[in-house]
């Protein structure tokens, strides 16, 4: 039997180290003899350190002066207006409170006495008018001078609201001495994006209101100015409707919760969970939003993620049900029938929602929407004869169009998840491009307004590291410097398209998080550097410098009780040596390490055992020898004074020798040979124990929807990729739902995030080297993607122009 197997072709180019370091995401550092990259970020940090404030988000522009200004019980706060008035309020209870200082308050400004302006000291709180016409950002902007005889803050009422939260974090977390210095500085700051977003799940789990206070607190203090409710789900109906009333007393409960992670085969807990915000908790949460400038939007679940509300009014199913309020996590069939039954439904839903958010904006989901039912309703077929749908995507497109049409009448603007492009935009709505970059991109160019979430830079329920060292998540593995490398702008979009980019906004799906303190550890510090994402121009951005800055935060954090992850040390990086010719075959390398949080304590061990308080502590740099094709791991915890600490990081150092080529392949011809398997597996692991393909056969790329088939199968593919010249060379995999990618037997990729890029380098001989790439499926999205790079140059696509039998 003849098997089909791939070339990759390959350019020769030098090669450069310096591009492969200098990667955002996901593959070790690339180092040669001659010198290394790890530990010397500490010292770049460092420097940066010096010049630039302790500030997150990192201001605009910033200018350092000569002096500080001292305040003290004598220092008297002024304030122009009524709004200036109510900021300055603000800064007067928080000095009381955390410094122990108490300070007066009066209108109007310090008045000039013998040539010297108040010489008591002031801070002056200037509220300025709302510029008519003004790009939305300048409408957040602020200036904050700060001289030996006072502090003088001015902007717009939202401008005002982040000088402020500027300028509490320029004063120590707490202090036991009666005067406060402040170092002499100038700030011009505004925003780079307008919408600066959070997100919260309420459907899966939900959380007090307090909490939900807290959030917005948080999201205030890092200028965030807009909170996304999700309040509708398959599991949960969390928003009291008056007209509805069974949408809360059915639609919020559910007889139990699955159990951990069985969710096939699915097990539950036994244990009845419900609730639900009244009308008068709305009110209450929009109003302390708008008090720190947040926006709060609303979203309301169609046509899927609907199955509470058809428990509680089974008749708006494309089914006669009866129904129950989902249990397990995942998709399900059972969503909103395109009747009018329906559409009315919604409509008096969203009068009674849009009376409750002022926002411009309503979110209506419009993701993850099987269209199993639809296919055999005949209300629904019914709907495209008559409206001249050519399929259920247009149907879907036909339902958020008309329920667009409906918040125009009420005066608000949709947004929906990027499944919304399918079938056609509606015409005013906002993309949410959460699939990867490719539905913003599409909807920018097409002169769509978009908010950029991907799962892959933007999913706060993610894993914070690897697996084995996480408490809790959704799956896949975010880390706090991949949140801070993403750019909302795509590089593919001219600067007309890039201008629809409204913002950035990290999301929190609730399945694995049942409690506040779980948030808050999933979301701290990932929110802080979202926020400079979403503040700092990029060209500004450093993560070394944010990671001194953000140390600086974490006093604050503490004061608060906010329960954050702790980060690993600084200077723990993973490290790949390549021995070049004549080298030996040992290579030492020297970690120099300093705490993520001050005063903190680094616990570590190098025998590949687990850290604990009983581990040596860190006190200089620790030297690894490694052999050649060897590796050595350092791990390490970091105990906060309080106790605290942190799971175990870990990096590793890998001396790697140049991987042969196998024997020249005997025949060529076009494409991969390819193995089918079905069945719901659960883990790489088991997928690749599958004993029996389903289905054999040749196929020219890695398109995986061609086998027409939505969920549970997998598929192996096999192939070689020839190496035009000795080199490192990258390759990255991407695929929903696991991935892996092996070079000449070697597990070079295991990718078990959902939509994630994962990259590694390996240092090849010139000549071939045999490929294997493992995928499957389970449910929801369905997408691979396999890539390459030479060294020096950009990742691309696999060229299967060529291949050999």
């Amino acid at each position: 039997m003849k098997t089909t197997l791939a070339k990759l072709r390959l350019s020769k180019l030098r090669l450069a180290v310096s591009g492969l370091v200098g990667a955002a995401i996901g593959f070790a550092p690339l180092v040669h003899a001659a010198g290394g990259v790890a530990g010397a970020q500490a010292a770049t940090g460092a420097t940066q350190e010096a010049r630039t404030p302790e500030l997150v988000p990192r201001p605009a522009q910033v200018r350092r002066n000569h002096g500080e200004f001292v305040l003290d019980a004598s220092t008297t706060l002024y304030a122009n207006n009524a709004e200036a008035r109510a900021v300055a309020a603000l800064f007067r209870d928080e000095l009381a409170r955390v410094q122990g200082l108490e300070l007066s308050l009066r209108s109007g400004a310090p008045r000039a006495r013998k040539h010297q302006v108040d010489p008591s000291g002031y801070v002056q709180f200037v509220a300025e008018p709302v510029a008519a016409g003004a790009d939305a950002r300048a409408n957040e902007r602020y200036t904050l001078d700060v001289t030996v005889n006072g502090i003088r803050l001015a902007g717009s009422p939202a401008g005002l609201f982040y000088g402020y939260q500027t300028l509490r974090q320029l004063l120590p977390a707490t202090s036991g001495e009666r005067a406060l210095r402040v170092p002499a500085l100038s700030i011009d700051d505004q925003p780079r994006f307008v919408y600066r977003g959070m997100h919260l799940d309420v459907g899966r789990h939900l959380y007090p209101v307090d909490f939900i206070k807290r959030y917005l607190d948080l999201m205030a203090r890092y200028k965030l100015n807009t909170f996304h409710w999700h309040l509708t789900e398959d599991q949960g109906w969390r928003i009291e409707i008056k007209r509805y009333p069974k949408l809360t007393s059915v639609g919020s409960k559910r007889k139990e919760t699955v159990l951990g992670r069985n969710i096939d085969p699915y097990l539950g807990d036994g244990k009845p969970y419900g609730g639900f915000y009244t009308q008068d908790q709305v009110r209450d949460v929009v109003a302390y939003a708008r008090a720190r400038h947040i926006m709060v939007i609303p979203e309301i679940e169609m046509p899927g993620h609907s199955l509470a509300a058809l428990s509680a009014y089974p008749e708006l199913a494309c089914t006669p049900g009866p129904f129950e309020v989902g249990t397990n996590w995942g998709v399900y069939d059972d969503i909103y029938c395109p009747s009018e039954a329906t559409f009315k439904f919604l409509e008096n839903v969203l009068d009674e929602v849009v009376a409750l958010f002022p926002a411009p904006y309503l979110h209506v989901g419009g993701d993850e929407a099987p269209k199993t039912r639809w296919k055999s309703s005949e209300v629904a077929q019914a709907v495209m004869r008559r409206e001249g749908l050519k399929d259920e995507h247009e149907l879907q497109s036909y339902f958020i169009q008309r329920m667009e049409k409906f918040l125009h009448s009420r005066g608000k603007r949709i947004i929906g998840w990027d499944e919304i492009l399918e079938g056609g935009l509606a015409a005013d709505a906002t993309v949410m491009s959460w699939r990867g970059e490719a539905g913003g991109i599409a909807a920018a160019q097409q002169g769509h307004d978009v908010i950029m979430t991907p799962t892959q830079c933007c999913y706060f329920d993610y894993g914070q590291g690897p697996a084995e060292h996480e408490q809790w998540n959704l799956g896949g593995e975010l880390s706090l410097d991949k949140v801070y490398a993403y750019d909302p702008v795509p590089q593919v979009l001219d600067a007309a398209q890039a201008r629809h980019v409204l913002g950035v906004q990290g999301n929190v799906w609730s399945e694995y998080l049942k409690t506040p303190a779980m948030v808050e550890y999933m979301v701290v510090p990932r929110m802080l550097a979202l926020a400079e994402v979403a503040w700092t121009p990029q060209a500004d951005r450093d993560y070394a410098d944010f990671q001194h800055r953000l140390r600086a935060q974490l006093p604050n954090l503490d004061r608060e009780q906010v329960g954050y992850r702790i980060s690993k040390p600084l200077g723990l990086d993973d490290v790949v040596q390549v021995q070049e010719n004549g080298e030996p075959a040992h290579y030492t390398h020297r970690y120099t390490l300093i705490a993520s949080a001050p005063g903190a304590s680094i616990h570590y061990t190098v025998d590949g055992s687990q850290p604990d308080e009983r581990s040596p502590v860190y006190q200089g740099p620790i030297e690894l020898e490694v052999p050649l094709d060897g590796s050595r791991s350092l791990r390490t915890i970091t105990v906060l004074e309080n106790g605290r600490r942190s799971g175990v990081h870990s990096a590793s150092v890998r001396y790697r020798s140049y991987r042969p080529a196998t024997a020249k392949p005997k025949r060529a011809s076009m494409g991969l040979s390819y193995r089918l398997y079905d069945g719901l597996y659960s883990s790489l692991d088991e997928f690749e124990r599958a004993a029996t393909p389903q289905q054999r056969g040749a196929a020219t790329d890695f398109a995986v929807d061609r086998f027409d088939r939505s969920r549970g199968f997998g598929l192996q593919y096999e192939g070689y990729v020839e190496v035009p010249a000795d080199g490192v060379y990258r390759f990255a995999i991407q695929g929903d739902d696991r991935s892996a990618l092996y070079l000449d037997g070697e597990p070079l990729i295991r990718n078990d995030s959902y939509d994630q890029t994962m990259q590694a380098s390996v240092p090849l001989r010139r000549g071939w080297h045999r490929l294997r790439v493992a995928w499957y499926q389970r449910e929801g999205g369905l997408s691979l993607r396999v890539q390459s790079a030479a060294p020096g140059q950009a990742l691309r696509e696999l060229d299967l122009r060529g291949a050999v039998h």
